[in-house]
């Protein structure tokens, strides 16, 4: 077996922010990593194009006791988009449904206090806003973030990302601005395949990461 294009997802970031020199350098750029994979990748991205760095945190609302099968997602911000189809097809009533979000939405909450340690998120607002993840199989989790970053009223979203499948990439990329899938082999199968080294990305390295960001843009702005 060939060896995988990524040492990691710094060595992926790297190669991913090559592929982003048109955004460098601009005022109103912002990136934006899914956690926990992306946010490594997005780190050096941010490096890279010399713009600040933020987390927007997605967590899947599943079908209880089918966890597995989506019913819509929470995302970073107060948003909440449904799968219309799967709660109708299901017959989900509205109380299953707030239960589910009042779990994930305490989980999320917890992550972007952990992660960011008090700071408040970027006003994302009229910015051209740089989505990153690790990689996309099925593209639902960057789905969901793009819905939900859409409702924050930003004047351009891009997703990045180091590796994809073709379809997904394609489908992706009418929903969006701009994307960029620098690696998009076939037969994809997984993500990981992708990757020397795919070990899971702690709370703590993310936490570092952006601390980091933020060290360098001292005077990010708070949002509205």
């Amino acid at each position: 077996m060939r060896r995988p294009p990524y040492r990691d997802r710094h060595d992926a970031g790297r190669v991913l922010a090559s592929k982003l020199d048109r955004y460098a350098g601009r005022q109103d750029a912002i990136v934006l990593a899914l956690p926990r994979g992306g946010v490594p990748v997005a780190a050096e991205v941010a490096r890279h194009l010399g713009a600040p760095l933020d987390v927007f945190i997605v967590r899947k609302l599943g079908v209880p006791g089918y966890e597995e099968l989506a019913m819509g997602a929470l995302a970073s911000g107060g948003v909440r988009v449904l799968n219309d189809e799967v709660v109708l097809e299901l017959g989900i009533p509205e109380q299953v449904i707030e239960r589910v979000v009042a779990v994930q939405q305490q989980e999320l909450d917890r992550r972007e206090q952990l992660y960011r340690g008090g700071r408040p998120p970027l006003d994302v607002a009229g910015r051209t806003v740089i989505l990153v993840d690790d990689g996309l199989a099925t593209g639902s989790t960057m789905r969901a973030a793009v819905a939900g970053l859409r409702q924050r009223a930003p004047s351009r979203v891009v997703v990045a990302v180091p590796v994809a499948s073709t379809s997904t990439c394609e489908a992706l990329a009418g929903e969006v601005d701009d994307i960029v899938c620098a690696q998009t082999p076939e037969p994809f199968l997984a993500v990981g395949l992708w990757y020397e080294d795919f070990s899971q990305t702690t709370d703590e390295e993310v936490r570092a990461e952006l601390d980091r960001a933020a060290a360098g843009f001292p005077a990010m702005e708070e949002a509205r």
